[in-house]
């Protein structure tokens, strides 16, 4: 995270490096140019005026000297030519190779044999190649006879340019190493301390309510942060330790009174005449009792679940091997038939409180409310980890679906609600609690539990019911 900071101050360096460098880079290039152009204006102008006196005077020998000698020195090849553009004074070897490779020659000679100074040829930027033409009529107005042409190899110029191009950007550098090298431990010492708390909200999420972040790292503000973090967290603890506690306190110190006044309303049942009005009221008082011991079982079941906050990896093989013996007794006993369509090798993360407890759940929802003939358990690898099997990412289904009665689809939303029971299954005995806890324990495994259409039923007037676990897939190394 920490190369996040540096995204940001790196280009802010880079910027402040160029705003300072560019310009004074382009006025030394400019600089050098121009000299090197001033230079050979210099040149051209004092050949231009000898060369008007050597041709009106017709000795041109000491003039042919003077520019043999110019290009032996600085390897610049320079020529007084006529009106027609030949050759009259000059090294005329070297003259009419280096002009063979400048286009823009003619365009400057015209120019000076009309009298005037031409604008310098070529493109001066350094990584450009063309020479530097500069020509000066020899005469004036309508007595031009000619022109003194130069023809200058700007290499070794834009050679040195480049080399100062290149100090100038070293320079410049400069800065920017020193901000990446103070950057980098400072924006490593800031963003550690928020690694660490993503890193515990990541790990809250999944349920260790005892996580805590680093209070003593990073600067002062993330400190607070972190500190307030902290006393959030322990507030957050101790309310749902204070609730869960509660739950089960109630649900335990309830049992025994509940038990009492079971056994105190049973009592009555001898001194009740058999059709009488009484044995009606005892009747509704008994069933109302069982359902409260049901309710309080339910509830102290769900708190001991809720305490394993957890999730581990399992192997479901493992899982079923406990479980499918008991069912086929269940199912058998029911009148049923159960049929298991699960491959091997599927692993994947456990919910709290265990899968095979919520498979339970599931499977005494089928028996009990669905008045299904048929009750088939599967399972398979959906999403990524379908396409190279499991361990890659996606989630393993678990699906128990039956050919009963089904739920609307409008009531599929509630029925994952606690206290929630459709009202087709108020005389069955339940406390509609054990889907919703399913739905939260799945949840906090990062899975979800959905309800679907399950079997055709047989007299193909619809669908039954089906419950549909999707948990992570998890890497069979780990």
């Amino acid at each position: 995270m920490h190369r996040r900071l540096l995204v940001v101050l790196v280009p802010l360096a880079v910027l402040l490096v160029a705003a300072l460098g560019v310009p004074l880079s382009v006025s030394v290039a400019e600089r050098e140019i121009q000299e090197t152009y001033v230079d050979r204006l210099n040149d051209v102008g004092r050949f231009a005026s000898l060369a008007e006196t050597a041709l009106s005077t017709g000795r041109t020998e000491a003039l042919h000297r003077e520019l043999a000698r110019y290009h032996e020195l600085y390897g610049i090849p320079v020529a007084v030519i006529d009106t027609s553009g030949t050759v009259l004074i000059g090294p005329v070897g070297a003259y009419q190779k280096a002009a063979r490779n400048e286009p823009a020659l003619p365009r400057i000679v015209t120019a000076a044999l009309a009298g005037t100074r031409p604008e310098p040829s070529g493109d001066w930027a350094p990584w450009d190649d063309s020479a530097l033409v500069v020509a000066e009529p020899v005469g004036r107005d309508s007595e031009v006879v000619g022109a003194v042409v130069t023809i200058s190899d700007l290499s070794k110029t834009r050679q040195g340019i480049l080399v100062r191009w290149a100090q100038l950007a070293a320079l410049g550098l400069l800065p920017l190493v020193a901000l990446t090298a103070v950057a980098w431990p400072v924006s490593a010492w800031v963003l550690r301390p928020v690694r660490e708390l993503d890193a515990a909200s990541s790990r809250i999420s999944q349920g260790d309510l005892t996580t805590r972040a680093d209070a003593e790292a990073g600067p002062v503000e993330l400190r607070r942060l972190a500190e307030s973090f902290n006393t959030m967290m322990d507030a957050v603890e101790n309310a749902v330790q204070r609730q869960r506690a509660f739950v089960s306190d109630a649900s335990h110190q309830l049992r025994n009174p509940l038990t009492s006044l079971r056994l105190a309303v049973e009592s009555l049942e001898p001194h009740l005449r058999e059709n009488g009005e009484g044995r009606q009221v005892y009747d509704v008082a008994v069933d109302e009792l069982k359902a409260m011991q049901r309710m309080l079982n339910s509830l102290q079941a769900s708190a001991r679940m809720e305490s394993i906050r957890t999730a581990s990896p399992v192997d479901l093989d493992a899982v079923l091997a406990t479980r499918v013996e008991r069912w086929r007794a269940l199912t058998a006993t029911a009148g049923q038939t159960l049929t298991v369509e699960v491959p091997a090798g599927l692993r994947l993360l456990e919910p709290p409180g265990g899968l095979g407890s919520i498979l339970d759940e599931l499977i005494s929802n089928a028996l009990r409310l669905s008045d299904a003939r048929v009750v088939q358990v599967s399972a398979r690898v959906a999403g990524d980890g379908a396409a190279d099997g499991a361990g890659s990412g996606g989630a393993v289904e678990i699906a128990v679906r039956d050919d009963g009665q089904g739920i609307d689809v409008s009531e599929r939303a509630q029925a994952l609600r606690r206290f929630w029971r459709s009202p087709r299954h108020q005389n069955v005995p339940g406390t509609g609690l054990g889907l919703a806890i399913c739905a939260d324990l799945v949840g906090a495994a990062g899975g979800e539990l959905r309800l679907e259409d399950g079997l055709p039923r047989t007299g193909g007037d619809g669908h039954g019911f089906a419950a549909v676990v999707a948990l992570p897939v998890v890497d069979q190394t780990s």
